[in-house]
């Protein structure tokens, strides 16, 4: 009889050739060994097709998948349908896991029946040949056995970046495919993906343990680069969290202020997205698009409801209070600045506030 699956290994790749080799190998170094390995070349330009195959020849248990370039949403959701382990995890081709997180995950989702396992994750950022800061998010390990307990606990986890990406999760199957659920074809796939999992979710376990190791490596990696609709983009996510509360029927004054913090937050990241050097926008029109944010009215309304936790960031939103244009330029300028000049030292920044 064919050995049962117990998790589906989802991995899109594209130009990663330096850091796939790791994250294959992370996965086959882990104590959990009932797996299948089902990664997808994206059509990707360089070697990384070729060095996964080789993998794929000395393993049986890894299937490589060759397609047209599409992105990564559609890489993954052609492995959604041919996956056959009881639960899927999602790994990023440049990230490594440690050697216990799927047998340790596993466990907990047969001991609590769980359709979702939520673990702890490291953001490793490198500043230099070798030198990296490593940052760790997580929360307390919780069980949560019904729609309402962890709807009402959901903001502690969105408070440390617990439920935006797959990466830190194990997903039962039987749940994704029931609800037909898919990565969108967009970019930043991620949390639309993540946030129609937890919609009408019931029993979710939480784990304080951390596994997974999210590299801030590439100077032009997903979270570094110049993105022209960003701001448009953090809009529709900001939309997308009201009406997920809203049909929650949540609106405690913890997940509210947790809300419009994370609101605040991205919108400093938006306005410092217009000052990258990769932006052709001139100085006149970038400060015009600042303007224009600075005069949403939902900015008012996040500013009254938020309680920034950080000197940092009080001082970072003075110049969305005021809406003085030429102060929240100059303050972006000097955040891109450090952020291209010093990453540890916008690492530390930002982690902190």
């Amino acid at each position: 009889m064919e050995k049962s699956v117990k998790v589906s290994i989802i991995m899109p790749v594209y130009k990663v050739e330096e850091y796939v080799g790791k994250a294959i190998e992370s996965i086959q170094a882990q104590t959990l060994t009932d797996w299948e390995f089902l990664i997808v070349d994206d059509g990707t330009p360089d070697k990384s097709g070729q060095i996964c195959d080789q993998y794929a020849k000395e393993d049986s248990r890894i299937t490589v998948i060759h397609k047209e370039n599409g992105g990564a949403p559609s890489a993954r959701n052609v492995a959604i349908d041919i996956a056959k382990g009881e639960y899927m995890y999602f790994m990023d081709s440049d990230d490594w896991a440690e050697p216990t997180m799927l047998e340790d995950m596993y466990n907990l989702a047969v001991r609590d029946k769980a359709q979702l396992v939520v673990s702890g994750f490291y953001i490793d950022t490198y500043y230099g040949k070798g030198k990296y800061l490593t940052d760790e998010y997580s929360v307390e390990s919780a069980v949560y056995s019904d729609k309402e307990s962890f709807r009402k606990n959901a903001y502690k986890l969105f408070d440390k970046n617990q439920l935006y990406s797959p990466w830190n999760k194990l997903f039962e199957t039987k749940y994704i495919m029931d609800n037909k659920l898919k990565f969108p074809t967009t970019f930043w796939d991620d949390f639309p993906f993540v946030l129609s999992v937890i919609k009408d979710i019931e029993k979710v376990t939480v784990t304080s343990k951390c596994y997974y190791h999210f590299l801030r490596a590439r100077t032009e990696s997903e979270t570094a680069a110049y993105r022209p609709g960003m701001y448009e983009k953090r809009e529709e996510e900001h939309s997308w969290m009201m009406d997920l509360y809203k049909g929650w029927h949540v609106g405690d004054m913890a997940s509210v202020e947790m809300i419009a913090r994370r609101y605040l937050d991205r919108f400093i990241g938006c306005i410092e997205n217009v000052t990258n050097p990769k932006c052709e926008l001139s100085k006149k029109e970038k400060k015009q698009e600042i303007g224009k944010m600075l005069q949403n009215p939902r900015v008012d309304k996040m500013l009254a409801k938020a309680k920034p936790r950080s000197l940092y960031m009080k001082i970072l939103l003075l110049p969305v209070r005021w809406k003085n244009i030429t102060l929240a330029y100059m303050e972006a300028k000097f955040i891109t600045f450090v952020k291209n000049k010093n990453t540890k030292l916008f690492t530390k920044l930002k982690v902190g506030r």
